[in-house]
């Protein structure tokens, strides 16, 4: 039956994100609030301490002169001091501008440009040198402050001139952040972000204040996470999804540990032992295949033992979900290889996982049920940079996997044409910066957003997401294909498999362009008598040519007949976000591919 979630809260939520992060210090002033990597070991702060810093900081930037709604930008990856900053822009009615550390100067000089920030906050030298080396070309930026790089005391401040500024501005006026931040309107603007999109320049989405807080009281209203919760946090904080995690923890109160190093992901995991983590699906992809492809090199009788478990472990889950009793004999085989398979794979990510978040792009539900089986709950959820990231979200107790979930208490959806997904509520944006008429086709006047996103709602009120409406596309025998279904489909069969892209628009069959995933490639290559070869070596050799043409043939045996991949060819490298041929938040630019590699794919037409 559809959840039915109580709204009474958006009638008592905190009028924007500087009260809410106050309150939050208020509220929890002991509680830890952050850990952070400092060398080896982690450092914790509570939100009292978090707050003092905040609170110098944000006086720091009202003594340079932020006014209300000026931009300020962040170039940085995720780490402790980008949530300081984040915070301290907002606390000084600011609004943050988030530039990817992957950007290149070209596009952090144009993200800049257009929105005028007048601050701007960078990670490292490598950051700073985007901006000394275009001086002249931002004439807007009056200063700069970096968190580890070299500061000069003129144009560039280190993180502590910035707080000493603050400092001296607190002595004169002790009141002046929280008086200004009790002045903040809800409508007021709160944060930039620039789509990273596959074609064009990229577009700032202006979301507000009350956005944000409405995100993080949704999401507590819904009682999925609670004080005692303990969050691992490495997406991009410039990306939304990794910004809506700020705002429910200052909703719920649970503490962060932050750090943005994605190789160190599974490390940080054992160490950290996080109670939940968001994360977008190549991220579970690679795990489930590093999983896999280690059980298969080991052969033998464990091999035989980890199949048995997961057929099990498949089995008792899908009578579960069915609502069917699970026989004794298969309990007791569980029980069995829940101790002997299933329990080491959930240390492997720290133990004590309720659950993991899955947004930013569809999760294939053949990998979804895999760590259903192993005990690993994902709930996937689904939302847009315009929508202030979260707008459905699976509940751990009616995770329906194939959806995103319920809509937010508060929001709505509709389908449009052609069954577009259509979402209205205190999450969806204000609008492109500097882009009516990017704005009114995205916009209606009553409120409604187009997400280009086609899907269902079934009989609980859960979204389906079938595929990007611009993405589908028509054989010339007239049926129509969803590359992304496809796609997903492939990696949940093909452990070694990075990305797996679809083409065939106007064609009379479908082909792929085929990425391994280089880490996976190099175990294979030890195991398979190519120690030390390259990435290329590898891909192209005989063998992997045979291994890939097997999993595609697996693929095609699910697929309808239009939709079969009749021919394929593996790229010698893995696309890449310094390539340009991934977004930062690792979702495939299809025109970009498509355009770079058109030779190899006409050529499988010729």
């Amino acid at each position: 039956m559809p959840i039915t979630a109580d709204t009474s809260f958006l009638d008592t939520m905190p009028p924007n994100v500087a009260v809410q992060f106050f309150d939050r210090v208020a509220a929890s002033p002991d509680s830890e609030a952050f850990r952070f990597p400092r060398g080896e070991a982690w450092e914790s702060v509570t939100w009292k301490q978090a707050g003092d810093r905040v609170e110098a900081l944000a006086a720091g930037l009202i003594a340079l002169g932020v006014e209300p709604e000026q931009r300020v930008g962040i170039a940085s990856g995720t780490r402790y001091e980008w949530i300081l900053a984040d915070l301290a822009i907002m606390c000084a009615a600011g609004a943050t501008t988030t530039v990817y550390p992957t950007t290149n100067a070209e596009d952090t000089l144009y993200i800049l440009g257009d929105s005028e920030s007048r601050v701007v906050f960078v990670e490292d030298d490598e950051q700073l040198a985007k901006l000394t080396a275009h001086r002249t070309e931002l004439p807007h930026v009056a200063k700069v402050v970096t968190f580890t790089g070299r500061a000069d005391g003129d144009w560039v401040l280190s993180l502590d001139d910035l707080a000493a500024l603050g400092a001296a501005k607190l002595a004169q006026e002790p009141d002046v952040v929280r008086t200004t931040s009790q002045a903040i309107r809800p409508d007021q603007l709160a944060t930039l972000i620039y789509t990273s999109g596959t074609t064009g320049r990229p577009k700032g989405v202006r979301l507000r204040h009350s956005s944000w807080v409405y995100e993080g009281e949704a999401i507590r209203a819904q009682g999925i996470l609670g004080p005692d919760d303990l969050e691992f946090r490495w997406l991009p904080m410039a990306h939304s999804f990794g910004k809506v995690l700020m705002s429910t923890q200052m909703a719920c109160g649970f503490a962060a540990a932050i750090d943005g190093r994605v190789e160190k992901i599974v490390d940080n995991l054992g160490v950290v032992k996080p109670t939940f983590m968001g994360a977008a699906p190549r991220i579970f992809e690679k795990a489930h295949g590093r999983i896999v492809t280690m059980q298969a090199a080991e052969g033998g009788a464990k091999e035989k033992i980890f199949k048995s478990a997961f057929k099990v472990g498949l089995e008792v889950e899908r009578l579960k979900r069915e609502g069917k009793p699970v026989p004794l004999a298969l309990r007791v085989q569980h029980g069995l290889f829940d101790k002997l398979v299933f329990s080491k794979i959930r240390d492997r990510f720290g133990g004590n996982v309720r659950f993991f978040i899955s947004g930013a792009a569809a999760l294939n539900r053949d990998i979804a049920e895999w760590f259903g089986a192993a005990g690993i709950t994902i709930l996937e959820g689904y939302g847009l940079t315009e929508t202030s990231a979260g707008s459905f979200v699976n509940h751990p107790d009616q995770n329906k996997f194939g959806t995103v979930g319920p809509v937010f208490p508060g929001s709505e959806v509709k389908l449009g044409e052609n069954d577009e997904v259509m979402i209205k509520g205190p999450g969806v944006m204000d609008g492109y910066h500097n882009l009516p008429e990017e704005t009114a086709k995205t916009l209606t006047p009553d409120g409604w957003l187009h997400t280009g996103d086609k899907g269902s709602l079934d009989e609980d009120g859960h979204l389906i997401i079938t595929g990007r409406i611009k993405e589908l596309f028509k054989t010339s025998g007239g049926k129509y294909v969803a590359p992304p279904a496809i796609e997903s489909k492939f990696k949940a069969v093909c452990p070694y498999a990075s990305q797996f892209m679809v083409f065939g628009d106007e064609r009379n069959y479908c082909v792929a362009l085929i990425t391994l995933d280089p880490d996976a490639m190099a175990a294979w290559a030890q195991e398979n008598g190519m120690s030390g070869a390259s990435y290329t070596e590898i891909v192209q050799s005989e063998a992997v040519r045979t291994m890939v043409g097997a999993y595609v043939e697996e693929l095609n045996s699910h697929l309808n007949r239009w939709e079969t991949v009749k021919k394929w060819t593996l790229l010698d490298h893995d696309l890449t976000v310094e390539s340009g041929e991934l977004t930062p938040s690792m979702k495939v630019k299809r025109n970009v591919v498509l355009q770079n590699h058109r030779a190899l794919i006409d050529a499988m037409y010729a």
